[in-house]
């Protein structure tokens, strides 16, 4: 109903045949995994991810080394330590757990986060030379730096010592600092390129540690601390910075999923009370839930409101600062109603062409959130968006990205050839700043740049489907074994089946224009299934008027629990009819 291809992901029958029997597992989700390129033998480490068999020697990251003897210097030095973060999710929860890490060690650092409209993305100049007046000796910037080129030479220049902890990609040119720490780096083979910022962060504390411990800071009577604990913070902001869920970035997920579940952080249990979490978290509620609400200070609010939560220990404060950051979330939210509204207006008015990425453009656009815009127009339009905000003369954009494209590299592509003030990001998500005048050139450079990328290929929307099952096999069991396939998100989507040849014996509206169905398949079984926001598409519609008719659904399968009883339930992404 939605136009889109379902396709069929491909395994082969003798690497199902093989996770069946050496793995334990049914033959739905062997195939699930099969898809995801897990065999037998990297089986139970998928299923069960622990830090232990993941966590790479921090050494092998490029200046890694460098960046930690640096920080042990200024830490027996009594050195003023700085940590310059982005205003982000994965700036918010890198700064926040260093901020943890060095005051558990005994160490006060100041933390800066620039604000969004008024300084923009990144380090810049009056800031860093504003900390260095201050007496601050190091700086550690965290997702952020990589190409902030002038911003620090001059500081360097003034005599900061810059550490830049990023993931970001780079160019062959690095900025000046003492050491650059980043798996994106072109000359790093740490093969650790999937890791947000946070993760990053996370190996650096890795590698302070073991080089305290080693210059005996803990003899003293100092205690060593427990780094796990700082692993709900590195879920957080892995989840929401949309990175692979695959290697050490799945074991940081389910490791901090677990850490988190003990309400040892005070402000993340301030924010999932004040966001209504009552059950055990998972990646949804990182995702969906606490992620833009920490995202909303820096959105649309104070900037820094969302490392002072992560990072406090005092419960009254926290619960302030939860009650504020989920009040600037319901602002946001009527905000990017509102842009986009307009975005889709503007993007529906315009005759078809064969454009690979979907550009909006608009004045007064709040630029806090035009990164969820591109998002919202991506996910309708199934290809790369960027949405722009004018602003005086100067637009800052946001982009976000379709698996097979990288507009990342794109965007830096842009910067190099002149079309941008600054711009940057990775395969999923950039961001940049361009001056209004040159918004035609880089639309035409950015169109051009993808199109090479697909080499002559054009998109296709599509479903990809991991098998398809009969109502009678969508059972609690089955949804309690695709759960151990989990966390879900980028790299390990959530499985997909279709669900063949059902009767649709009851529809009806519920809630917010949902639709509610109830299923009997061919050969037996009953299933509940959900289409959410779908009343008024044609989806709905066919839904709605499909008593006695036999369709095909394709969806996922998760639980529904009421009254101490769990089934299995179908979210219904599309349908077509079964003929």
């Amino acid at each position: 109903m939605l136009g889109r291809r379902w396709d069929l992901r491909a395994v082969h029958d003798a690497q199902v045949t093989s996770l069946v029997r050496e793995a334990g597992v049914s033959d739905a989700v062997a195939r699930v995994l099969a898809a995801r390129g897990v065999d037998a033998m990297a089986a139970a480490d998928f299923l069960h991810p622990t830090l232990k068999v993941s966590l790479p020697d921090p050494s092998l990251l490029v200046d890694m080394d460098q960046a930690a003897a640096r920080l042990v210097a200024a830490i027996k030095a009594k050195e003023p330590i700085a940590v310059f973060g982005d205003y982000d999710v994965d700036g918010a929860t890198s700064s926040a757990l260093l901020m943890r890490f060095f005051r558990s060690v005994g160490v006060g650092v100041t933390v800066y986060i620039p604000d969004r409209r008024i300084e923009g993305y990144g380090p810049n100049a009056p800031a860093l030379l504003k900390l260095r007046s201050q007496g601050v000796k190091v700086v550690v910037t965290v997702d952020c730096g990589i190409v902030a080129f002038e911003a620090l030479k001059a500081a360097a220049e003034a005599g900061l010592d810059l550490i830049v902890v990023d993931h970001h990609k780079a160019e062959p040119n690095l900025p000046s600092a003492a050491a650059v720490v980043n798996p994106n780096r072109l000359d790093d083979s740490s093969g650790q390129g999937h890791l947000a910022a946070v993760g990053v962060a996370f190996l650096l504390v890795v590698a302070v540690n073991r080089a305290l411990r080693a210059a005996g800071w803990y003899a003293s009577g100092t205690p060593e601390p427990d780094l796990r604990q700082l692993l709900d913070l590195v879920a957080l902001g892995t989840v929401c910075d949309v990175v692979p869920l695959k290697g050490l970035n799945r074991a940081f997920v389910v490791q901090g999923l677990q850490i988190m579940a003990r309400g040892g952080n005070v402000g993340l249990t301030a924010l999932a009370r004040v966001a209504r979490i009552d059950t055990k978290p998972t990646a949804y509620h990182l995702g969906y839930l606490l992620g833009p609400r920490v995202n909303a200070g820096g959105r649309i609010g104070q900037a820094d409101l969302g490392t002072r939560l992560l990072s406090t220990e005092d419960p009254d404060e926290a619960a302030g600062f939860a009650l504020r950051l989920d009040e600037f979330n319901a602002a946001r939210k009527e905000i990017e109603a509102a842009v986009l509204r307009e975005a889709i207006e503007q993007v529906e008015s315009r005759a078809a062409t064969d454009d690979p990425v979907i550009f909006a453009i608009g004045k007064d656009w709040h630029p806090g959130v035009i990164g969820i815009i591109a998002g919202r127009l991506r996910e309708r339009y199934d290809r790369p968006a960027c949405v722009v905000a004018l602003d005086g003369g100067m637009a800052k954009g946001s982009g976000r990205s379709v698996a097979g494209v990288d507009l990342g590299r794109a965007v830096m592509a842009a910067r190099e050839a002149g079309h941008l003030f600054t711009g940057g990001g990775h395969a999923m998500a950039a961001g940049f700043a361009v001056e209004e005048d040159n918004i035609p050139a880089l639309i035409a450079f950015v169109q051009d740049e993808v199109r090479r990328q697909l080499q002559g290929e054009q998109f296709a929307p599509f479903l990809n489907l991991d098998g398809a099952l009969a109502v009678s096999a969508v059972t609690a069991d089955l949804v309690a074994e695709l759960d151990c396939v989990a966390p879900f998100g980028a790299g390990n989507d959530e499985p997909r089946f279709a669900v063949v040849d059902v009767l649709v014996s009851k529809a009806d509206v519920v809630g917010s224009g949902h639709v509610r169905c109830f299923l009997t398949g061919r050969s037996g079984g009953r299933l509940k299934a959900i289409a959410f926001n779908s009343a008024d598409s044609d989806l709905g519609h066919l839904l709605l008027t499909a008593q006695g008719r036999r369709l095909h659904l394709a969806g996922t399968i998760r639980a529904d629990t009421w009254q101490g009883r769990t089934e299995a339930q179908l979210i219904i992404d599309d349908a077509a009819p079964a003929f």
